[in-house]
C-alpha cells in the first residue's frame, strides 16, 4: 500500500469514526421509539458537536480535504484500476462530501441554533434528517472501503496470475 491509499483510507476511517460516535444518537432518533428524553440527549449531542472548538471543525474538515486530495492523486496513474476503483471511490466520497454539507452542516445548525420561527417539531424532523444523512454517508465511505479491498485484492489477483505466466515461460524454455 502507497502513501496515497494509505492518506485516503486514513481520511474514510477517521470520518467513520466520527460518524460511529454519532450514531449513538442517531440510532435511538431513527430506530427507537421517539421520546422526550431522546430528542433531548441527540439535541444536547449535536449541540455539544457545534459548540466544540473550531480546532475540532478545522481538523475534520482537514482530514476531509486530505482524502479528497489522495484520491485524486491516486487518479494520477490513469490505468484499469485507477478507472474502475479510484474512479468510483472518488464519485462515492463527492457524494459523502455533498450529503455532508447539504444535509448535515444545515441539519446540525436547525438543532443547535434553531431560529425564533422554527418549532419544536423543526428540530425533531432535523432531528431525524441529520440521523438518516449520517447513516448515508457511513453507507457511501463503507463502499469505498469495499471498493479500495477490492482494488487491492484485483492487483494481488493479478500480480500472483503474472507470476503464474513469468513461472509457465520459465519452464518451457
Amino acid at each position: 500500500m502507497g502513501f496515497r491509499q494509505g492518506a485516503a483510507l486514513a481520511s474514510v476511517c477517521f470520518c467513520l469514526g466520527v460518524l460511529f460516535i454519532s450514531f449513538n444518537a442517531d440510532y435511538r432518533v431513527l430506530y427507537q421509539p421517539m421520546t422526550d428524553k431522546t430528542i433531548d440527549d441527540a439535541v444536547q449531542f449535536y449541540t455539544t458537536f457545534h459548540n466544540a472548538p473550531k480546532a475540532v471543525l478545522n481538523l475534520l474538515h482537514s482530514v476531509i480535504a486530505i482524502g479528497m486530495l489522495a484520491f485524486v492523486a491516486k487518479l494520477h496513474k490513469w490505468d484499469e484500476s485507477a478507472m474502475f476503483f479510484d474512479g468510483s471511490s472518488v464519485g462515492v466520497f463527492v457524494f459523502a462530501i455533498m450529503l455532508y454539507t447539504t444535509v448535515v452542516i444545515p441539519g446540525i445548525r436547525t438543532v443547535a441554533i434553531p431560529l425564533e420561527q422554527e418549532t419544536r417539531e423543526d428540530q425533531v424532523e432535523a432531528l431525524r434528517v441529520l440521523a438518516a444523512g449520517n447513516t448515508l454517508i457511513v453507507v457511501c465511505l463503507g463502499l469505498v472501503l469495499a471498493l479500495q479491498a477490492g482494488q487491492e485484492w484485483a492487483r494481488r489477483k493479478e500480480e500472483r496470475l503474472r507470476a503464474e505466466i513469468e513461472a509457465e515461460e520459465q519452464r518451457r524454455r
